[in-house]
């Protein structure tokens, strides 16, 4: 794929943070990930559960049951400093590296532009060095794949994401029912204020926050929604949901783009929502972006 298709990534997730469909009706201290990638996983027994939506954007629904085998997933985003080490144990040199640019969103200007030098090491540019606990992004679908190979894992299909974000809730809005705020509480890292003139951080991130940072569901996992966008395994189609098989779907068996999942720190309620329980998108495998990151499975 030639560099410059990357680029068409921005303008996808441009187009996803359109108007969200219509609508139903702080921070917690939680210590980021210390283990070293594939030792903190949660392990899931499988299971039945409502995958997809009705009432959002076509290529959401239609809903329809899912039946899954058991896996395990990652309780946390992988992290910079886990991406570091897997670097520095395999010589790996990102896309981005390669390309010498990625895409980034510049908070000061609330736009999206190409950034000469922008890395997992430097998401925003040479000199805006990221956290180390902070999930890392600016890595494409191919390096995200060959991180989970290199610690005999894989990246997760759309459908398992979806069932361990759901968590066992049947056909709510949000991870965590239908509000985006219950009761005045921040439950992930989301833009808060118009976009995308000024995000006000209230709650306690503008940007990317360290994972971990805000309370896990029910199941144990933390940031499936919001903070970064994450990889799939699977290949994007519209149609997905009137091919897909009832038991295990993989998605496509080919395509252009891959799925990511989970929304990130540039979505709103009303401007993209990508962290609603059913939403889902789509990037070129070659991108990198400055909130799309990754989680393993196995």
């Amino acid at each position: 794929m030639k560099p410059s298709s990357r680029w068409s990534a921005v303008a996808l997730l441009l187009t996803a943070c359109a108007d969200a469909p219509g609508q139903r009706g702080a921070a917690t201290t939680s210590p980021a990930a210390s283990s070293r990638p594939g030792e903190d996983m949660v392990a899931l027994p499988g299971g039945v559960f409502l995958m997809g939506t009705d009432d959002g954007f076509p290529y959401e629904g239609p809903a329809h049951e899912v039946e899954l085998s058991p896996f395990r997933l990652d309780r946390y985003e992988v992290t910079v400093a886990d991406f570091r080490r897997f670097v520095e144990a395999t010589g790996t040199t990102t896309e981005a590296e390669r390309f010498g640019w990625s895409g980034a969103f510049d908070r000061e200007t609330g736009a999206w532009v190409r950034v000469d030098g922008a890395t997992w090491r430097a998401p925003e540019g040479p000199g805006a060095l990221p956290a180390e606990e902070e999930p890392v992004t600016q890595v494409s679908w191919r390096d995200a794949d060959a991180f989970c190979r290199h610690y005999g894992r894989r990246l997760p299909t759309e459908a398992e994401l979806e069932y361990a974000l759901r968590a066992g809730l049947r056909g709510q809005l949000y991870p965590w029912g239908d509000e985006v705020s219950p009761g005045g509480r921040h439950l992930a890292n989301l833009w808060q204020g118009p976009f995308p003139d000024a995000d006000r951080g209230e709650d306690g991130f503008a940007g990317r926050a360290p994972v971990g940072r805000f309370p896990p569901n029910p199941w144990g996992f933390y940031d499936l929604a919001g903070n970064v966008w994450e990889w799939c395994a699977d290949w994007w189609a519209e149609d997905t949901y009137d091919q897909a098989p009832r038991r295990d779907p993989q998605g496509p068996a080919s395509g252009e783009e891959r799925v990511i999942r989970g929304g990130s720190w540039l979505c709103t309620p009303h401007s993209c929502a990508g962290f609603r329980a059913a939403a889902r998108s789509h990037a070129t495998p070659d991108s990198g972006l400055n909130n799309l990151g990754f989680r393993c499975a196995g």
